[in-house]
């Protein structure tokens, strides 16, 4: 459990309904309760007020005070003009939670504020010099959301070997065979390059998986599976295939499904192109601006490329299509294939083309991977015309998934399942926009606009140097450059719980001013 550690400032004539309705607000921010409070720092003269003596009390934990120039010592990422005029102090909340939370303490909600009152959360992060525990490098910092100040360089911590962590010999100037789990190979750092959800799979389907195990003298049968996924989806069941994952469907459609000039709109995930090629096609290719944003430009597609590849959202870039701009690029005697492996991850599956049957030569990817954690079982499917569907199945082996994978994916299709992975999306949207806000805090970094996947796509001049500084200090980071459309100045980072975010963001902040 979190223990979290307010900081609170008041101005007079704050009462305790002033300071608690901050409070709960900050709380529910961070995804906490009251429970987790701990304890409750401000200004050594604030503390006899009735407005936070009395809020510390309905909370049920004590208050500290602190000196004003105590509290000046403190670096704190929102300084503002009043307080440091009223109290000596830039920012009385956030140099109060920093405190209270003690050694190792960083924030989870910086300072937030409402007419009277300022409130921020922190919570102590302990440095474990077990060689084993994730993020061990993560170096000692001073107070601060994004600590580290200059004139005060860093201490690098001794690297270690690092393993090669791709053997594949690129074709081109794209390694098209690299992917975020070669980031984390062999290392034992804090992932931000998989983009797969943390504390997944759920422990009810853990159980499900288990229960399966019981049945594997027996051959797959995937017809149940199948039918949930149509039902699912208010699709005949001979609209649906399914793969272990995405990335055979991949392979399945560069084998089986004609195409004399196949295009594939990038920056985007790479497997596709890569198994057109090895399919013995030539692959043509879309790129997307980044001063556009990245956005679709459906007039950029040739009009006599006859399999047409896209993401929606896009991996690497987070950018979500609209539907009608990706249904533009149907044509007769076109296969349009949409790689949907993260629109579970949009609240309301928003911009989906799943379970449309009028546009003709789509072929819809679904993922169970990402949202349930499910990439070492393997487990995707395949919506799409019948005929097409027909031409797939062929292609594949006999009993292509697993039992055990075909358990998870009817599980999987249930309403409350669908109902717990739209919870999630929601979530990681909150997640996404903290850390959104904390990039923005940095002037050597740009953000692509409008995320809307479960990571976000930065720009950073010599991304590939502050990346292997961060590995040094516990945390990978996917690469951008084996994208085409992208160079080495790009990174991907996966959205993570706001304490991960927090320590990442320490982390990034110490990358800059080694390279400084």
């Amino acid at each position: 459990m979190v223990c979290a550690h307010l900081g609170v400032g008041a101005r007079s004539g704050a009462g305790t309904d002033d300071v608690l309705a901050l409070v709960d607000a900050v709380l529910r921010e961070a995804g906490l309760t009251r429970a987790s409070v701990r304890s409750l720092g401000t200004l050594d003269a604030r503390v006899t007020r009735s407005g936070v003596a009395e809020a510390a009390g309905e909370l049920g934990v004590p208050v500290r005070g602190f000196p004003a120039g105590e509290l000046a010592a403190v670096s704190v990422p929102n300084p503002s003009a009043s307080p440091l005029v009223a109290t000596g102090t830039a920012s009385v909340a956030e140099a109060a939670a920093l405190l209270t939370a003690g050694a190792g303490a960083v924030l989870l909600v910086p300072k937030r504020k409402s007419r009277r009152v300022t409130c921020a959360i922190a919570t102590c992060v302990t440095v474990c010099p077990d060689e084993r525990a994730p993020g061990v490098r993560l170096l000692p910092l001073p107070h601060g959301y994004i600590a580290g100040e200059p004139g005060s360089p860093p201490t690098i911590p001794t690297p270690h070997t690092t393993a090669a962590m791709d053997t594949h010999i690129p074709t081109d100037a794209h390694d098209l065979r690299h992917h975020g789990d070669a980031e984390v190979r062999d290392e034992k750092l804090i992932d931000l390059a998989v983009n797969v959800r943390t504390n997944t799979p759920p422990d009810w389907l853990r159980r499900r998986i288990a229960d399966s195990l019981t049945g594997l003298a027996a051959y797959p049968d995937g017809r149940a599976a199948r039918a949930a996924v149509a039902v699912r989806h208010d699709l005949p069941p001979g609209r649906v295939l399914l793969t272990a994952g995405a990335a055979e469907a991949f392979v399945l459609i560069a084998r089986a499904l004609p195409a004399r000039r196949p295009v594939v709109v990038h920056p985007q995930f790479t497997e596709p192109e890569a198994a057109l090629r090895d399919a013995g096609h030539e692959v043509g290719r879309v790129l997307l601006r980044e001063e556009d944003g990245f956005r679709l430009d459906p007039a950029a597609v040739p009009e006599d490329a006859d399999l047409v590849v896209i993401g929606n959202p896009t991996n690497p870039t987070s950018v979500l299509h609209p539907a009608a701009s990706i249904a533009a690029l149907a044509r007769p005697g076109r296969t349009l294939v949409v790689d949907e492996a993260f629109m579970d991850a949009v609240p309301g599956e928003r911009e989906s083309l799943a379970g449309r049957t009028d546009v003709p030569g789509l072929v819809v990817l679904r993922s169970l991977t990402k949202t349930w954690g499910l990439a070492g079982l393997r487990i995707g499917y395949v919506l799409a015309e019948p005929e097409t569907v027909a031409a797939l199945e062929r292609a594949q082996p006999l009993w292509p998934v697993s039992t055990p994978a075909l358990v998870a994916a009817e599980a999987c299709m249930t309403r409350a399942a669908l109902a717990e992975a739209e919870h999630a999306a929601h979530r990681i949207g909150v997640e996404r926009a903290h850390l959104l806000a904390g990039l923005a805090e940095f002037d050597e970094v740009r953000t692509v606009d409008g995320a809307e996947a479960p990571f976000v796509l930065i720009r950073i001049e010599g991304a590939d140097a502050i990346r292997d500084r961060l590995r040094l200090l516990g945390f990978a980071a996917r690469r951008g450059d084996t994208f085409p459309g992208l160079d080495r100045n790009w990174l991907r980072l996966a959205v993570r719980d706001r304490m991960t975010t927090n320590r990442f963001l320490q982390a990034l902040d110490q990358a800059l001013l080694l390279g400084g």
